[in-house]
């Protein structure tokens, strides 16, 4: 059997999916990106080569993409990352769709046709609103563990707006909030109808809905907002935060089956 490696290099976080040679993953690996994206990657690799029991030299082919994917001296190859999430997405609804990745640092909307080819695309603007980085702000400014964000505001009885464009700004509006007596789960939902408010500006929704990304994996409630907000379902693939991973793992088995790589 042959086995084939994607790694997404993100600002935030390295993900590592390996696939088997019928493109099913076997192992997946997520680790801080730091300040050694190399050294990330290595150990994200370790890690999931020791949980599918293989041996290195295994892996037929190998291909990196995110932020930091010229940093794998191990890769065959590199991809990017509006490729390698359509890629993903697309290998599990094959049908036309609109593509929303959530990350720690940028958004983006892919728009695909019923054969996975990539119509148009927008990356947000650059700024933090409408990603990972927003919400971990507003936590900070809340003193509250991201991971408890999702929870709170799905036991919110009265959504809080917030009107600021700027994360900067944002955090200052939610001082002002808690100082008027606003409960911390209003808030917190007003935060993530925020989020939302950023990624309807990007673009109509064409064809099916299907979010991915690291915030939508830890976020449900941001998914039911978005299905509000666009008026029509979500689908979320499995382990969407891998996804662009697991996109650049099948885009390496293609290019081996292409006779572009080999096992050693």
């Amino acid at each position: 059997m042959a086995y084939f490696c994607g790694v997404d290099i993100g600002a935030s976080t390295v993900k590592l999916v390996i696939v088997d040679g019928d493109r099913q993953p076997v192992a997946r690996a997520l680790g801080r990106s730091g300040v050694d994206y190399a050294g990330s990657a290595d150990r994200c690799l370790s890690e999931a080569l020791a949980e599918a029991g293989l041996a290195r030299d295994q892996i037929c082919g190998s291909l990196s993409t995110g932020y930091g994917r010229d940093n794998v001296a191990w890769a065959d190859g590199t991809a990017t990352e509006i490729a390698c999430h359509s890629k993903g997405a697309f290998h599990h609804f094959r049908r036309a769709m609109t593509v929303v990745d959530i990350g720690a640092q940028d958004c983006k909307m892919i728009h695909l046709d019923d054969q996975g080819r990539r119509i148009s695309f927008k990356m947000n603007r650059k700024c933090a609103a409408g990603t990972g980085a927003f919400l971990e702000e507003i936590a900070l400014r809340m003193d509250l563990p991201v991971a408890d964000l999702n929870g709170l505001a799905e036991r919110s009885t009265k959504e809080v707006t917030l009107g600021s464009f700027c994360t900067v700004f944002t955090a200052t509006e939610i001082l002002a909030k808690i100082r008027a007596g606003e409960r911390v789960e209003d808030i917190v939902k007003g935060a993530f109808r925020s989020v939302v408010k950023r990624i309807v500006e990007m673009g109509s929704v064409d064809g099916a809905l299907v979010m991915t990304g690291g915030v939508v994996a830890h976020n449900p409630l941001l998914v039911a907002l978005a299905e509000e907000s666009f008026k029509t379902p979500a689908l979320v693939p499995p382990d969407p935060q891998s996804i662009g991973a697991f996109g650049a793992a099948l885009y390496a088995a293609e290019k081996a089956e292409r006779g572009e790589l080999s096992c050693s």
